[in-house]
């Protein structure tokens, strides 16, 4: 194990993967088991998908890094097949998902200062309790989860932070100065806490009468997650910003972007933001094959399909171990009467990994491939799992 010399900065289950293929995985023992969690949706199209692994070896033999001090041939085709699949003109390549939103947020205040006309060092961004957008020391500044933000003070302002779902209290916060309002369409890490219907159209319409940018954390429930490409788009919303990330790179490397039109990135200059392995060769080669992947909608339909089988089958969970289930497509947080980690330790020796969250939630997010047979037998194993 790598307890010895690793920071404790996670809380594994007690096993050690050594290969994996579509839903499955295999430990040093050769004991497989099916992957529920599907690195929080980074492997969402599954492990060594055959077109992604396909297009990072062809790209391997080719070039893997130049910067952005020089272009490549996959870098033109890149930013425009995705601006067409999020129907925006830019796009500003980065690494992680913390960095695309990094990026989203300085796009927002430069976007407000330059074009808005918000007095300097006043942008305010309003962001929602349960928020989970990465782990920078800007970003946990406005976690209201005390173990992402507890001792990384002094934290940055310019943030407020409101209850998620209540468009009344967005409405209460908002003021000339708003610049922004960073929202997930669907909470993630809080346990896949789905807001109440018309909400995300209550935030593009405050966002739209107060002239401040609506930017979607796509980065967990975004590129099929949800049974659509965007999870926004199931109440018919269009933000002013897509952040992408995780399956952005295939389940193969960090690949993450910032989308919006031109009259929102284009206030970006020459030196003015960067990174150097952002938009690298590699990346824009799965990245574009992740895009064609998507175009053919046979992911959304899967998850949509699956999705509604796998909740079907999880509201019959007894009432007396589960409290609530919440998610979209195949994206479930189960909220028990009790500690969720016995539960997926549990889980883990019947053959499925899964995970919990915040002490009382598992969260099931399988790869959007599995199949429906294999599905019922996770839930089978949950069931399980339940009695003890």
């Amino acid at each position: 194990m790598s307890e010895e010399h690793s920071a404790h900065n996670y809380h594994p289950l007690p096993i050690v993967i050594t290969e994996a293929d579509g839903a499955w995985v295999t430990d040093v023992d050769g004991n497989r088991y099916l992957d529920m969690l599907s690195a929080y949706s980074a492997v969402n199209f599954g492990h060594r998908n055959p077109r992604l692994t396909a297009a990072a070896k062809r790209q391997l033999d080719r070039v893997t890094l130049v910067s952005r001090a020089f272009d490549h041939d996959q870098f033109g085709a890149y930013v425009s097949e995705l601006a067409e699949l999020c129907g925006k003109d830019m796009v500003l390549p980065m690494n992680s998902g913390a960095e695309a939103v990094e990026t989203a947020l300085k796009t927002a205040r430069k976007w407000g200062y330059e074009v808005k006309g918000v007095p300097a060092g006043q942008a305010e961004i309003i962001t929602f309790e349960g928020n989970f957008h990465g782990r920078t020391t800007t970003i946990v500044s406005f976690s209201t989860d005390e173990d992402a933000k507890a001792s990384y003070g002094p934290y940055t302002p310019g943030f407020k932070v409101v209850p998620y779902g209540d468009a009344d209290a967005l409405r209460d916060a908002m003021t000339p100065n708003t610049v922004g309002v960073l929202v997930e369409p669907i909470q993630g890490e809080a346990g896949v806490v789905v807001p109440p219907s018309g909400f995300l159209t209550a935030v593009r319409d405050l966002c739209t009468e107060f002239n401040a940018l609506m930017l979607a954390d796509e980065i967990q429930s975004g590129l099929g997650r949800a049974g659509t490409t965007f999870a926004v788009e199931q109440e018919n919303v269009v933000p002013d910003v897509y952040i992408l990330g995780k399956a952005l790179g295939g389940g193969i490397m960090p690949v993450s972007a910032v989308v919006a039109n031109r009259d929102v990135l284009g206030v970006f200059k020459p030196g003015q933001h960067g990174s150097t392995f952002g938009g690298n060769p590699l990346a824009c080669a799965i990245g574009r094959e992740v895009i064609a992947m998507l175009k053919t909608g046979e992911f959304q339909e899967r998850s949509r399909e699956l999705g509604a089988h796998l909740h079907a089958r999880l509201a019959k969970l007894p009432s007396d171990r589960v409290r609530e289930v919440r998610g979209r497509g195949l994206w479930a947080g189960i909220e028990l009467n009790g500690p969720a980690r016995p539960v997926s330790e549990r889980l883990k020796e019947l053959g499925v990994l899964a995970k919990e969250t915040h002490e009382t939630t598992i969260r099931l997010a399988p790869p959007l491939m599995i199949s429906r047979e294999d599905l019922d037998w996770a839930i089978d194993q949950f069931e399980i799992a339940l009695k003890g």
